[in-house]
């Protein structure tokens, strides 16, 4: 067996998966701190922050690596990357990390990096999955992860809340966050002059410029000394500012305001809301995707009727925000993440395979598609069987609802276009479906004739 395409970066051990099993071997080189943390280790998994493991018999599994020990984990349904979290979700994450951290300090342990890709999400409650970063603290030793805390995940907070700009495309296109040195020169001279700015990110780009010059020797940590009760200081001033971070725009956007102002009356949103009920319920449940989902009012309905769990991707920032405090509030198993579905997430990272694509990574069983093929078919162009075969490859289930052209929102989008689609019609949309499935339920659900078909696939 091979270790997964991400799994090369850490000496103490790696992770493999093998018929549906992940097994993460720890090497001889990691053993000592994995067997020094070991009661910690299970005291984190009993208060549900770190994911579990069990050890188990290496006879007859043949591994790259040299075994001390082999752990087993728990599947996790999904792995989300932090490009695709909103402002909210990566706040949980960062507010998560550094309460983790203090905790292990307090009880002699630390964290030998802060990657953010080492937090997921059941839900939106976040979860610790990389165990062997855990090991025991050295008193007086500096915080070796503090640059890649501040460009994982206090950057990309602090560019939307600056600048309201969101983090996932710059992240995305650099996957260890956004630079210090970068991050420095956007900030405008009264942001500078803030202490919490100037130590966190002026100086340390400063210093981090200063040392890759020739000219200059690195400095040398280990003739250094900070005591922990400042390093727990500095996390907890950290954990405090990012408490009080929040978007720098307010005022709502048309998306997060399409429950209030959408085309639909009261009677057609719940007409579509039975149908996908009735559907979820004769499916016997299972895991959901729902796409543009808003700020989760079909994701709901979906749990509601039986779902598992959900995975809502939407592309407004707002909705995003408000369907992950929904989730929050209401101990909803529904996590929604950004997708601009004309760009989903690449394979990419070392040899294009350190972070999966999107369409290796988000399966389920049923996949809903409410008020969401004409953005891609209308305003971007796309071909309406092209739309089709996407969506359909996400589940063999799928709950499609097709938009005609003399529905307001379409004649909208077109006002101040030419009309190419001739193509778009409701028959071509049914050829398509016919293509990839089976037909199993239709329902017209508004006075302008939008449909909802429910979807068999082959």
């Amino acid at each position: 067996m091979k270790p997964l395409a991400a799994s090369f970066r850490d000496p103490s051990g790696h992770i493999y998966s093998s018929d549906g099993r992940i097994l993460r071997v720890v090497t001889p080189t990691g053993l000592d701190y994995f067997s020094r943390s070991h009661g910690l280790l299970r005291q984190m998994v009993a208060e549900g922050r770190l994911v579990d493991f069990s050890e188990v018999n290496a006879e007859g599994l043949d591994f790259e690596d040299n075994i001390g020990v082999v752990l087993e984990h728990p599947r996790l349904d999904l792995l989300s990357m932090p490009y695709e979290w909103s402002f909210s979700l990566l706040k949980a994450a960062a507010l998560f990390h550094l309460d983790f951290h203090m905790d292990l300090l307090e009880q002699g342990f630390t964290l030998s990096d802060a990657s953010a890709y080492n937090v997921q999400f059941v839900g939106v409650r976040p979860i610790f999955i990389d165990h062997l970063s855990i090991r025991p603290y050295s008193e007086g030793e500096f915080w070796t992860g503090h640059r890649q805390f501040c460009e994982q995940f206090l950057n990309p907070l602090l560019l939307r809340s600056y600048f309201d700009i969101a983090h996932n495309a710059w992240y995305r296109g650099n996957l260890e966050g956004i630079p210090l040195s970068d991050f420095s020169r956007l900030l405008p001279w009264h942001r500078r002059l803030s202490w919490r700015v100037l130590s966190n990110i002026v100086l340390p780009a400063h210093f981090q410029k200063r040392t890759q010059s020739e000219r200059d020797v690195p400095v040398d940590l280990s003739s250094r000394s900070l005591p922990k009760a400042g390093l727990l200081a500095m996390l907890r001033q950290l954990r405090a500012w990012i408490g009080s971070l929040n978007p720098a725009n307010q005022t709502a956007t048309t998306w997060a305001n399409y429950a209030a102002t959408a085309t639909y009356d009261s009677e057609e949103m719940a007409a579509k809301k039975r149908f996908v009920k009735k559907f979820i319920g004769e499916a016997d449940g299972g895991t959901v995707i729902d796409l543009g989902c808003n700020t989760g009012d079909y994701s709901v309905a979906a749990l509601e009727a039986g779902a598992s769990s959900v995975v809502g991707f939407d592309f407004d920032q707002q909705t995003l925000d408000i369907a992950y405090q929904r989730a929050l509030t209401s101990g909803l198993n529904f996590l929604p993440l950004f997708l601009d579905a004309r760009n989903p997430s690449p394979a990419q990272g070392w040899r294009e395979a350190e972070r999966d694509a999107f369409s290796t990574r988000f399966k389920a069983d049923t996949v809903l598609a409410l008020a969401f093929e004409h953005h891609l078919a209308i305003a971007h162009n796309v071909p309406i069987d092209q739309v089709v075969h996407w969506i359909t490859k996400l589940a063999p289930r799928a709950i499609i609802e097709f938009v005609p052209k003399s529905d307001p929102t379409v004649q909208k989008m077109l006002a101040l276009r030419e009309d190419i689609f001739a193509s778009y019609s409701e028959d071509a949309f049914v050829a398509a479906l016919n293509q990839v499935g089976s037909i199993v339920g239709r329902e017209v659900v508004s006075a302008t004739g939008r449909t909802i078909y429910a979807l068999q696939a082959r």
